[in-house]
């Protein structure tokens, strides 16, 4: 292990010792960075001279017959000149040579979908290139890598390159052990990926145990993650029993694959357990206990508040700016009014004098001509009194302190309706008490299980058939809400071939599984390819 590590730090001082002699070249040159334009071939062509590559992998697109690249035909021509082994050999081998196979979402060669990469060693300095041009692809959903000689520390670096791919959401590393059993970190709660493969990874029960952990625990779940393939590794009744806690609280993973591997009747019933009402564990029925105390803390903290609320608004609702207003503008056009009456009395008088001092003719005509002149200030004050509003004060008084208090429930209803609804945690779901334990109604999210050749025998068909009754017998009216299982696999186990519980178990998920035939070709070709 020394020697191992000596290498590995003497390798990594090479690189880096390579990349700060390129950068100084790059600085003497005057050479800009390169700005990636999201066509792979081309960005990855640039990039990979720049770092110095001799030898750089082609970018071809992958051909959808057998899984494999396009290779190019041989020369007619070149046959009739005596050539044809060689170029026989190289059509041949062209398969086994380092290339990145993509898919395009359609004809523009920016539009990459998915990228493959089988079959050889990705360095570090690799990984550096694709850094700068995986992020540049907008249309990239999906990166599989297939035995290209994963090491801790490249793994690592690739795990840093994930979050700047803002449109991946599959990822599949198969055929790439790690000693340090690092594949949880790419379930933990930051992540944004949606589907992810661990075929053939020889993950033990260690790394089930930190996988689990990374699916839920009591302070934490993962909430992205819809499925995820472990065949072909080597857990065992341990490991699964690992992987059935991790079920126990998390309610985003839908599909999950356990097939080839060695769990026995012991991990299929805790798998099973999970599926149905669950009894709580100590730690759980105390977390349980504090998430309902703090929830009862935040419903009695808003009554208050509210209350507060209606206090602070009862003045402003009685005697508002607006009335306050309107009050000042009644008094002063009644102020208005009594200076108009009082300038039209003292007219009056005046007027009355000077009938009498005037001759009976002319005291005729001034009699007549103030007759008019009160009548039309008369009508001027009733046409001001009609203006100002007068039954304002009313309203205040009686209906207006009615329609005040309609405001205020108005607006306690609106404040109700706007607060946001709140992610409910697993352990806050309406739970059952019998013989003093605390009952979950169970995972019922999970739709897809894959157990297929695996070490189950009757004992652990019983706990699956206890699992899906209890699952079809509480499905909600109308179908709302989660329904459980949709599609069960539990071919190619340790039990008869005849057997009745097997029998009944496929009966049940016949009528739940959307797809039967398709099930069962998928049943067929998994069996096919672990053989």
């Amino acid at each position: 292990m020394g020697k191992k590590s000596e290498r590995g730090a003497r390798d990594k001082n090479a690189a880096l010792e390579e990349e700060a002699r390129n950068a100084a070249k790059k600085a003497e040159h005057g050479e800009e960075e390169y700005q990636c334009t999201g066509f792979l071939e081309q960005d990855f062509a640039e990039l990979c001279t720049r770092a110095g590559f001799q030898e750089i992998p082609k970018v071809v697109i992958r051909s959808h017959t057998h899984g494999t690249t396009a290779v190019e035909e041989p020369d007619p021509q070149a046959e009739k000149e005596g050539s044809t082994t060689l170029a026989q050999i190289q059509s041949k081998y062209a398969y086994f040579r380092p290339s990145i196979q993509v898919e395009l979402e359609h004809e523009d060669p920016k539009s990459t979908r998915e990228i493959f990469i089988r079959s050889w060693k990705i360095e570090e300095k690799m990984l550096a290139v694709l850094a700068k041009c995986l992020p540049a692809l907008s249309h990239l959903q999906a990166l599989r890598l297939w035995k290209v000689g994963l090491t801790d520390l490249t793994f690592t670096t690739l795990l840093s390159i994930l979050p700047n791919c803002t449109t991946l959401k599959t990822l599949a590393l198969e055929g790439n052990p790690l000693p340090e059993r690092s594949f949880y970190k790419l379930i933990s709660e930051e992540t944004t990926l949606a589907h992810l493969s661990l075929r053939n990874n020889d993950i033990d029960d260690e790394a089930a145990f930190l996988i689990g952990q990374a699916l839920s625990s009591l302070k934490s779940s993962n909430k992205t993650l819809a499925s995820i393939n472990l065949s072909c590794n080597h857990i065992t009744n341990v490991g699964a029993t690992h992987i059935a806690n991790g079920l126990r609280l998390n309610r985003s993973l839908l599909s999950l694959s356990l097939a080839n591997n060695q769990i026995g009747d012991e991990g299929a019933l805790k798998l099973a357990e999970v599926l149905g009402p669950f009894a709580l564990t100590h730690m759980e029925v105390v977390e349980r206990r504090r998430l309902l105390l703090e929830k009862e803390c935040q419903e009695r903290g808003r009554l208050p508040q509210r209350h507060f609320e209606l206090k602070t608004e009862r003045p402003t609702s009685h005697v508002s700016n607006t009335t306050i207003d309107k009050l000042q503008a009644t008094k002063t056009t009644k102020t208005t009014n009594k200076k108009k009456e009082k300038e039209l009395a003292k007219r009056e008088k005046e007027e009355k004098e000077k009938e009498k001092s005037q001759v009976s003719g002319g005291a005729v005509v001034l009699a007549s001509s103030g007759a008019q002149a009160k009548k039309e200030e008369a009508k001027e004050a009733k046409q001001a009194k009609k203006a100002a509003p007068a039954a304002e004060p009313k309203s205040l008084r009686g209906k207006g302190t009615k329609s005040s208090t309609k405001d205020k429930r108005a607006q306690v209803l609106e404040v109700e309706v706007v607060e946001p609804t709140e992610i409910v945690n697993p352990l806050l779901e309406q739970a059952e008490h019998r013989d003093g334990k605390v009952f979950l109604p169970g995972n019922r999210v999970l739709i897809y299980l894959n157990l297929i050749r695996n070490q189950i025998s009757e004992n652990g068909l019983k706990g699956f058939l206890v699992a899906v009754e209890q699952q079809i017998s509480r499905v909600a009216p109308g179908g709302k809400g989660p329904t459980g299982l949709l599609r069960l696999s539990l071919g190619k186990n340790n039990y008869p071939a005849d057997s009745k519980i097997y029998a009944r178990i496929q009966e049940l998920m016949m009528v739940r599984d959307p797809l039967p035939k398709a099930t069962k070709a998928m049943e067929e070709e998994g069996a096919a390819a672990a053989t």
